[in-house]
């Protein structure tokens, strides 16, 4: 967590007007260098993943674990526009984009929701064209050892990526994440795939495809809601209702959040009593502000406006 920012305060000593109170908390920097390391070094894991995998379907020719390669090769790709965009997010705001560039990773997110969308549609394009032409498959042992190393590699991603994502807050990374687990399944799938061919039943391979195709759909269809909520500025109902109960013991009304990117912004008018001075004034906002970050330690930044009851 980086220090805090000077806090800007414009006060007005009329009954009816307002004070405000503008606090920047800004763990940003802090937040997007994690997140760019934690895409290195899951990224160096996947490829070696994908290196391992190669063989073992140029030797079989299953679709199954084709499959189970291509969603890897996917996955590295998506890390891309995720990379640049927490190299972006270290980047200060500038006279043109004054709120900085968070919102550079909601367009990555979008762009990894796209890529496992091409990633299911090949998939099932080659399941599909293996029911109508089906082929022999060879080396099933080699092919349950590359699924069980695509498991434990693409498991261990995800854990890592997920719990980096939730740290941050970073719904792009939580969703790659979550395509790196689905593709764990999907490698124990193909285990299951090589089984049912072992024991004499040709459309094993196929079946297992198709069903990694759905699989992928679900996740585009899932982190996709997810991802272009915060791109349209919408708030999920679980930070809302984490902000409501950290403003629980003030009164308080306007409250407002939105996401850029892994950053959250949030705006809250607290009703003060019209004798208090400035200084309390700024002494319960200096309060509510590190009350909030400790709660809440994605919160960019935090707009307080003081209004005196009527």
């Amino acid at each position: 967590m980086t220090a805090e920012t000077p806090v800007h305060n414009h006060d007005h000593h009329d009954h009816d007007s307002c004070t405000h109170s503008h606090g920047v908390i800004d763990p940003s920097l802090a937040s997007s260098e994690r997140g760019l390391w934690a895409v290195k070094w899951s990224t160096a894991g996947l490829l070696i993943t994908v290196l391992l995998q190669v063989g073992a379907v140029y030797l079989s020719g299953s679709v199954a674990l084709l499959a189970d390669l291509l969603h890897n090769v996917g996955d590295i790709i998506s890390a891309l526009p995720l990379g640049i965009a927490f190299w972006m997010g270290r980047l200060a705001p500038s006279r043109r984009f004054q709120y900085g560039y968070g919102r550079v990773e909601d367009l990555a997110g979008v762009m990894i929701i796209l890529i496992i969308a091409a990633s299911a549609v090949a998939t099932g394009y080659e399941s599909i064209q293996r029911f109508i032409h089906p082929q022999p498959l060879e080396h099933l042992g080699a092919v349950a050892i590359a699924a069980g190393i695509g498991f434990i590699g693409n498991e261990s991603i995800a854990l890592f990526r997920i719990r980096v994502g939730k740290e941050i807050g970073s719904a792009a990374l939580v969703a790659d994440g979550y395509h790196a687990r689905t593709d764990g399944l999907v490698s124990l799938a193909v285990v299951i795939s090589a089984i049912g061919l072992w024991l004499g039943y040709p459309w094993a391979d196929p079946v297992v495809g198709l069903g990694i195709t759905f699989a992928l759909l679900h996740i585009v269809w899932d982190s996709g809601q997810t991802v272009l909520t915060r791109l349209l500025d919408g708030i999920e109902p679980g930070t809302t209702e984490q902000l409501q109960l950290a403003l629980a013991e003030y009164d308080y009304t306007n409250l407002k959040a939105r996401w850029m990117g892994h950053q959250l912004y949030a705006q809250v008018c607290l009703a003060v009593e019209p004798e208090m001075s400035v200084g309390d004034g700024d002494a319960i906002a200096n309060q509510l502000r590190t009350h909030l970050q400790q709660e809440i330690p994605y919160l960019s930044d935090i707009c307080i406006e003081m209004q005196k009851k009527s």
